[in-house]
């Protein structure tokens, strides 16, 4: 087409891009995302699919995914960490390195690649080394392939260097930079990636969107949003326990313990964390009984409080769990088991106050004498038939035992 329009005298005409955006975290959901995106553009043969970018990081597996999908892809694929001030950090420096044209918006930064344990646990030094080995081969692998520089890249990941666009650029780690999407496209035209020559400069940009399910999955496995679960299904499933019948807590306590526990095998929680939960938890249901005066409920609010600060120690920092929902949670939790909680326990195991069952254990005086055969007590204002295995005399006060129809089972009171 090109060759043509030079014949000609007619410009070709303007090729369609393809467009997706992530903002955030990197994970399963995101994969998903990109792949879905990478077989639409290349179905509508796009000249070439641009993922405008802008990461603090996320999940090794997910991003091993990504760049699968890169190095396979049926079209060009251009990487540009956009806006002006946004980062590609950690699991996004191998993103962005991995495309075929790396871009960068101005004052925007790439790096700190060093691999973050993941499975909520501690790590032995062999296991560290092991991990930042995998990650180092990983980016040798993607600068080898699309010939980018791979000691900065290795120091990245080992020493977890960073840089700005401008020194990416210097240092032949990326391939430009672009104030924006229109400047972007003009860069672009006329490159030939993989024998394609790209024809951008009047592209028409169309953007391909998540869908509903991709969204939601994105936003499930937030820590905050974890988090939120994990106090919806402890709420509910206490809240049922302490009012049998209400059904309404009980499900939705079990609706967000299965999510909980589905998001919780994609990232992982720290278990001496989730220990100091469950611990917080056993001290304020203890404590409604136990005549601690508020000692155990104290423990449990710090209990509480150091297990949400541990329950997300190691996924990094594009999954920390801010310091105000750690508060926040903590506070709600302790008034939920201080004033909800607590009511409930008691008012189910205290004795009756009304009705036949409150009789028992009450005194009652006997009118006449009483014995096997029966006799006849008073009490609440009321005469009663009763019945004693030792014979009581008349003005005697006895204790009740038992109900038995419209007969008191009575015991003399010593």
């Amino acid at each position: 087409m090109a060759v043509l329009g030079l014949l000609t005298g007619v410009s070709a005409p303007a090729g369609q891009v393809g467009l997706i955006r992530v903002d955030g975290a990197i994970g399963p959901a995101t994969a998903t995302y990109i792949a879905r995106a990478l077989e639409t553009a290349a179905a509508q043969n796009d000249e070439c699919l641009i993922l405008q970018l802008d990461t603090p990081g996320g999940l090794m597996d997910s991003t091993k995914q990504i760049v699968e999908g890169f190095f396979a892809a049926q079209i060009p694929v251009v990487v540009y960490v956009a806006p002006e001030g946004a980062g590609a950090d950690s699991a996004g420096t191998f993103i962005t390195l991995a495309a075929n044209v790396a871009a960068m918006a101005p004052h925007s930064r790439l790096g700190a690649a060093h691999p973050v344990d993941m499975n909520g646990g501690a790590v032995s030094d062999v296991m560290k080394e092991k991990m930042e080995n995998d990650a180092t081969q990983l980016m040798k692998n993607i600068t080898d392939k699309r010939r980018r520089n791979g000691n900065w890249a290795e120091s990245a990941v080992r020493q977890s260097q960073a840089a700005t666009a401008e020194a990416a650029l210097t240092n032949n780690v990326i391939d430009l930079i672009a104030t924006n999407i229109p400047d972007l496209l003009g860069q672009l035209d006329g490159r030939t990636i993989n024998g394609r020559t790209l024809n951008t400069a009047n592209a028409t940009v169309m953007e391909i969107p998540q869908a509903a399910g991709e969204k939601l999955f994105q936003l499930l496995w937030r820590p905050e949003i974890m988090l939120l679960l994990m106090l919806i299904a402890i709420y509910g499933v206490i809240g049922e326990m302490s009012n049998p019948g209400a059904i309404l807590p009980g499900v939705a306590g079990a609706i967000a313990l299965v999510l909980l526990l589905y998001m919780s095998a994609i990232l992982p929680l720290n278990l001496t964390g989730m220990v100091l939960v469950g611990l917080a938890v056993v001290l304020f249901i203890v404590d409604v009984f136990a005549p601690t005066h508020g000692i155990l409920t104290g423990g449990g609010i710090i209990a509480f409080f150091l297990g949400l600060l541990l329950l997300f120690r190691n996924t990094g920092s594009a999954l920390v769990l801010p310091l105000s929902w750690i508060v926040a949670a903590t506070g709600v939790t302790s008034l939920f088991f201080i004033f909800i909680v607590a009511k409930g326990l008691r008012a189910q195991f205290a004795p009756a106050r009304s009705g036949r069952e409150a009789m028992l254990g009450q005194v009652a005086q006997t009118i006449s004498g009483i014995d096997s055969a029966g006799g006849k007590v008073f009490i609440g204002g009321e005469t009663w038939n009763a019945v004693c295995p030792v014979s009581v005399a008349a003005g005697q006060s006895v204790e009740i035992t038992g109900i038995t129809g419209l007969t008191l089972q009575v015991k003399p009171k010593h």
